[in-house]
């Protein structure tokens, strides 16, 4: 084989090993239904089968990238496929909605030794500058197609299988991966060189873990405010402590000092804000198509399809408008945008007007992929050129602790919303007690053994998940209009320079 198409063959590997992480990052959003039925799962341990991947990444992919540096890419990579595929296989086959938290975590561990392989890889394979834009551009397509594909492939396997089977395909996907990779990867001796910061990536894991689980536990109804309040504040001394020692530390696991600098400050709350909104909205969405419009995984997957899409249509394009009007009135200008949007969409009723709705959807991807676009602008433009690993790795962690928090925050908003608006007959609740109340899935299982007030239960389930909607959208238009206001703010210096610049 020769050596240049070696290069496109080492791409493609790396490539099919990145889009089976992508892909479980939004993949479940449509099975929520199909899980909470499947294994009688309540509402807050749906957010955890979600959220545990996000958040356990957010924490590993910066200690997992500098031991890759130490034991060698090919290495990790490998590992780090057989763990996804292990991990998988037990998720596939998880009885209880607990094992599945488990698996997922598992899961995280996995994708977060392959994704920092990924992009090294790419750089040290490709020193032609031209290639390696081509290859970094067909990287950044297969992340966008990657989270485009999740709920249509999600969709897809529901249609005819059972909720297991979102992850059992990556066991056979994983194993023709790893062969090729195998046999396509470059040998290379390890550097040995930088520090494995796994002792700050448990304490960041562990405070964020506690601090979300302390949030949705305060919603639930046989809450315990003591133990609910003691986990809260040790989750918060446990991020400040962590914080203390990212600023102390001779090698910090993430360089906060670069947030001194407003506009790297500024990118940093736009990715988290946009992250969040992105995958919160979606989640959101997928439910009520599902349980209050009626349509089926697949269905409700092809609905959805246009947010993905447009999201990574939108980035190649913020980079080329931010050139021509600035920098600082795309970013504000999308994220104004996305809350007026978000605003439609919550106003909207999902079971007429699809079309609207659509429209809406896909304006509302488009704006919120320029927002991420004009994020990492905004950060890998403000920090200097020696520090510029530092601030992908601060960038990198941010998307996925945005997409993390906010499926907490909707999800908790939606459930709380949820609880205060569905209408039960009290002689129901002293029957079954409060807990079949506290979501949708709940409900509607609920319904099946309230024999002839079933029908009305359902029907008031519905009534109350569409309300809980609109409250949950309207607050994040708000956040997002707020938060525009900050990057408006922070950005007040950035547009002549970074105009200037590209025009010369």
């Amino acid at each position: 084989m020769s050596r240049f198409h070696r290069r496109w063959f080492v791409l493609l590997a790396v490539l099919l090993a990145f889009l089976p992480v992508i892909l479980d990052m939004t993949i479940l959003h449509i099975a929520v239904p199909s899980l909470s039925l499947a294994l009688g799962a309540s509402a807050t341990e749906i957010l955890w089968i979600i959220d545990i991947y996000p958040l356990m990444m957010a924490g590993l992919l910066v200690p997992m990238g500098s031991l890759a540096d130490r034991v060698g890419h090919r290495r990790m990579l490998l590992t780090g496929l057989m763990v996804f595929g292990g991990a998988s296989l037990a998720a596939a086959f998880a009885p209880t909605a607990l094992l599945l938290i488990g698996a997922r975590a598992l899961l995280a561990v996995g994708a977060a030794m392959i994704m920092p392989c990924v992009l090294a890889l790419i750089r040290q394979t490709f020193e032609d500058d031209r290639e390696r834009g081509v290859a970094l551009g067909l990287w950044s397509t297969f992340a966008a197609a990657g989270g485009a594909m999740g709920p249509l492939v999600g969709g897809a396997l529901l249609e005819h299988f059972w909720w297991g089977s979102v992850f059992l395909l990556n066991v056979p996907v994983m194993l023709g991966v790893w062969s090729f990779a195998f046999a396509v990867l470059p040998r290379r001796v390890s550097g040995g060189l930088g520090s494995w910061n796994i002792g700050q990536a448990l304490v960041l894991i562990v405070g964020l873990i506690t601090v979300v689980y302390a949030i949705k536990a305060a919603f639930k109804a046989d809450n315990a405010p003591l133990l609910t309040g003691l986990c809260f504040l040790v989750g918060v001394f446990l991020l400040a402590w962590f914080a203390r020692k990212q600023v102390c530390s001779r090698s910090p696991m993430l360089d906060l000092s670069l947030f001194t600098r407003p506009a790297i400050a500024a990118g940093m709350v736009m990715a988290i804000v946009v992250s969040g909104a992105l995958a919160g909205a979606e989640l959101t969405i997928a439910q009520e198509l599902q349980f209050v419009v009626g349509l089926s995984p697949l269905q409700a997957g092809m609905f959805i399809l246009p947010l993905m899409i447009a999201s990574g249509v939108g980035g190649p394009f913020a980079g080329s408008i931010a050139a021509a009007i600035g920098l600082r009135p795309v970013a504000v200008v999308s994220l104004l945008v996305a809350a007026a949007s978000l605003a439609g969409l919550g106003l909207s009723d999902f079971q007429s007007g699809h079309w609207s709705i659509v429209a809406l959807l896909a304006l509302l991807g488009f704006v919120l992929g320029i927002g991420l676009t004009a994020s990492s602008i905004a950060i890998m433009d403000s920090a200097p050129a020696s520090k510029a690993g530092a601030a992908g790795a601060l960038e990198g962690t941010g998307y996925e602790l945005g997409a993390g928090l906010g499926i907490t925050v909707f999800g908790v908003l939606l459930a709380a919303s949820y609880q205060s608006a569905i209408e039960v007959p009290q002689e129901l609740v002293e029957r079954m007690g409060p807990a079949p109340f506290a979501s949708i899935g709940e409900t509607i299982a609920a319904a099946a053994l309230a024999g002839e007030e079933g029908a009305a239960l359902i029907q008031s389930a519905n009534a109350a998940f569409v309300s809980a909607h609109a409250t949950v959208l309207l607050s994040a238009a708000g956040t997002i209009a707020l938060v525009a206001a900050v990057v408006m703010a922070a950005l007040r210096t950035v547009p002549s320079a970074r105009r200037d610049r590209l025009a010369s």
